[in-house]
């Protein structure tokens, strides 16, 4: 327990931040569509990261120094393509959340979903690098890391469920507008700060 609260504190405290990957998991919530699929995609990925992090592949990224650009670029212009996108249709207009709605398919959600994890860097840089340069302080590395797993599937599976709370504000559809704007500018102000760092 020693090892394993504080890898689910600090697992929590990183994806807490609204980014890229929060924000398609709250529509999808919001949506009704394929929740679990998508929920348990991002955790499952999520504790796949933390597992290479804490078993050392930090000092993958830090031997060639070129694959971190390599990601930073690709992570920015399927960030910004995805902003794009958000603005689209928030400049379309007209959708309401409604009973039945047309979900999307599973496979065009999941690979949204891996997309918006795998070509992130900062994914790299918190679950690979800092949580596992921060695993080697405690006395079990195993507990610390399955706390931070744990961590990955307590907020994921919250989010993408708790948003249903949220079903009757964004039946209307000027809520979605606003919605499709957020993402949009989180979207593309993760990308730029991508580009910039």
């Amino acid at each position: 327990m020693a090892s394993a609260v504080p890898g689910f504190f600090l697992g929590l405290s990183l994806i807490l931040a609204i980014g890229a990957q929060n924000a398609f998991v709250l529509r999808q919530g919001l949506r009704r569509a394929h929740v679990f699929a998508v929920c348990l995609t991002c955790a499952v990925s999520d504790a796949i990261l933390i597992a290479a992090g804490v078993a050392g592949f930090g000092a993958l990224t830090e031997a060639l120094p070129g694959l971190e650009w390599t990601m930073r670029v690709l992570g920015a212009a399927f960030l910004f393509w995805y902003g794009w996108r958000s603005f689209m249709s928030a400049r379309k207009g007209g959708q309401a959340l409604t009973a039945g709605q047309e979900a999307g398919s599973l496979r065009a959600a999941l690979l949204t979903c891996l997309a918006l994890t795998w070509l992130n860097p900062h994914v790299y840089l918190d679950t690979v690098v800092l949580l596992g340069a921060i695993s080697a302080q405690y006395p079990s590395q195993l507990a610390f890391a399955l706390g931070a797993m744990t961590a990955s599937f307590v907020f994921f599976f919250s989010l993408g469920y708790g948003a249903r709370l949220l079903a009757p504000l964004f039946a209307r559809p000027r809520a979605w507008q606003v919605l499709d704007v957020l993402i949009g500018a989180v979207m593309w102000a993760i990308a730029l700060k991508l580009l910039l760092l």
